[in-house]
């Protein structure tokens, strides 16, 4: 099925022809006239191949992958150094930590080279990568580690203490790594290991319903989920739709500012850039300052900026007429909901507009406003390639254009490629995920008489705070844990900047009395922060007598949030 090499063509005129061949090539598997390939390796199948391409003088001098910190460091990688480096990685995760196919691993790292060297070499050693954000609190690490039976861990100085904290209660973990300039006691040191290594790595070959990627995301109740994606889902489907919502050439630089541990950076950082050859720009950003990334912009060539609503309501706010851009061309924004005015204001100031995807953690993006496309401001665009998305009710009937109901997504008689492939270890969980012949997303939109698809709001109690996924019980079961409440409930509540930020209402204990609830406030706010990840507390805290309650007992949190949405 690969064919990566036109004849008789100069890389000037390469990038739009390899665009369309190779989407010419797989428009027949996406009509479903021909089988999905039973083999499929993204390591091998198209680094590999890029890495060819770019030795025989057929892709631009652009990296593959270009790093900087923000304090004068720098690294650039082509094709062929991603492979030589990854290669001695993958024989750090087969030949020192004994990992094989199949596997797990769990990678906390932030926004450094590493990361990318973890991923590929991955992929080649058929280990199944679990991606974490390193905001995650020692109960988190100790859930995601005996969720997952992960044999190895590989995090950084910050997170190590966290994990040596509970490690000894996960049985499965058999090798820490570390990504450091120092030693600590227990653990490998990553850098050093792979820097010994031997370049010499044979790629395992791999299925293409093969697990790659798991990604825990946060529910209304119970724990995290295990959301497993395959080769295919991730490595194979951008052959078929990425050209349509990234629509990236081997020219382009592509800088994604989302979280590591995110599926949006394994989408916007890896697997669809990379399939075209272009780029990927990456600043370590410990923190979203306007300033910093402003300054990027300007100084280095690149042309697509990716990002959350957040990032893009911290730019507008400072004086965009001292910035000029270097090469920005195209800006996407996914996540969260952007507001329109932000929208506009970013297209008065810099002359360009946002492009707004939509997706989930399963699902990856199922909606895009394309490059070329009319913009309508509040719209998310229209479904991506590979999807028969649709508003249905709850009966998974498809409703008329103008109606609100429920995003969904066809997934019956055909899976389409792209979705994840279950929840690991839950299946009543994937099972209840349908709805008829649909996934169901539980967000509500409107489908317009275009297409075009406008997001309403969550159908559940999930909070989306600067693009961040929080789901209510794990927030209200740390705040129960303090001595001070009897009862808690979380619900969104609007913020100018984050979208929406979570907010609790409290019950006191009968037993506790208090005459400054403003500092009992941010006691349970640091509570919060230290028990499970900080990004997940309260923001906002209001202590009430009672919680609405339906006659078996439930909060009725849709009550509570209605409240503060002024519905």
């Amino acid at each position: 099925l690969w064919t990566l090499k036109p004849p008789n063509r100069t890389f000037h005129e390469h990038p739009k022809l390899l665009a369309s061949d190779v989407y010419s090539q797989y428009e027949s598997v996406r009509r479903g006239e021909q089988e999905i390939p039973e083999y499929f390796n993204f390591a091998n199948d198209v680094l590999d191949k890029w890495s060819e391409i770019e030795k025989a003088g057929m892709r631009p001098s652009n990296p593959a992958l270009w790093w900087i910190n923000g304090q004068g460091e720098e690294v650039k990688w082509s094709f062929e150094e991603l492979g030589f480096l990854s290669r001695k990685v993958a024989n750090v995760l087969t030949q020192v930590c004994g990992l094989q196919k199949g596997q797990r691993i769990i990678v906390i790292l932030p926004r450094i080279p590493e990361w990318w060297l973890v991923y590929v070499a991955c992929m080649r050693a058929g280990v199944v990568i679990i991606p974490g954000i390193s905001q995650l609190s020692a109960k988190d690490i100790l859930y995601r580690l005996q969720a997952s039976k992960a044999a190895c861990i590989i995090t950084d100085d910050m997170v190590a203490p966290a994990v040596d904290s509970v490690a000894s209660e996960c049985h499965f973990l058999k090798r820490k790594l570390i990504v450091s300039k120092g030693f600590r006691e227990g653990w490998l040191n990553f850098t050093d290991l792979y820097k010994n290594q031997s370049p010499d790595h044979s790629c395992v070959k791999t299925r293409i319903q093969d697990s790659m990627s798991i990604f825990f995301t946060s529910g209304t109740t119970g724990s995290p989920k295990m959301t497993e994606h395959s080769q295919g889902s991730l490595g194979f489907r951008p052959l078929l739709s990425e050209r349509y919502w990234l629509d990236s050439t081997p020219s382009d630089v592509v800088w994604n500012t989302a979280d590591t541990g995110w599926i949006l950076t394994s989408i916007a950082s890896l697997f669809d850039p990379w399939v075209f050859g272009s780029c990927i720009f990456i600043h370590r950003l410990l923190q979203t300052e306007a300033a910093a990334i402003l300054n990027t912009l300007c100084r280095f060539p690149i042309g697509t900026l990716v990002g959350v609503p957040t990032l893009f309501r911290v730019l507008v706010q400072s004086d965009l007429s001292n910035y000029k851009f270097m090469n920005l061309k195209y800006c996407m924004s996914g996540g969260e909901p952007l507001n329109p005015e932000v929208m506009e204001q970013w297209k008065s100031k810099t002359g360009l507009h946002i492009h707004e995807v939509y997706g989930q953690t399963e699902t990856g993006i199922i909606c895009s406003v394309f490059k070329g496309m009319k913009i309508k401001p509040g719209s998310m665009g229209k479904a991506a390639p590979l999807f028969d998305v649709q508003i249905i009710d709850k009966n998974a009937n498809i409703l008329p254009p103008g109606q609100q109901g429920e995003i969904a997504v066809r997934v019956k008689p055909i899976r389409p490629l792209g979705f994840f492939s279950e929840y690991v270890d839950n299946p009543k969980k994937t099972a209840e995920s349908e709805c008829g012949d649909f996934y169901v997303t539980g967000d509500r939109g409107i489908m317009d008489e275009e297409g075009y698809f406008q997001f309403i709001g969550r159908d559940d109690d999930i909070i989306i705070s600067s693009g961040y996924r929080i789901g209510p019980f794990e927030v209200e079961s740390a705040l129960i844990e303090h001595p001070a409440v009897a009862e808690a409930a979380v619900v969104s509540s609007p913020d100018p900047l984050r979208g929406e930020v979570v907010k609790a209402f409290v019950v006191l204990s009968p037993t506790f009395s208090s005459n400054d609830l403003e500092s009992l406030a941010s006691d349970l706010q640091e509570h919060v922060k230290k028990t499970t990840a900080a990004y997940k507390y309260p923001r906002k805290v209001e202590f009430v007598q009672e919680l609405p309650k339906t006659v078996t007992g439930k909060i009725k949190r849709n009550e509570l949030r209605n409240k503060e949405w002024g519905r």
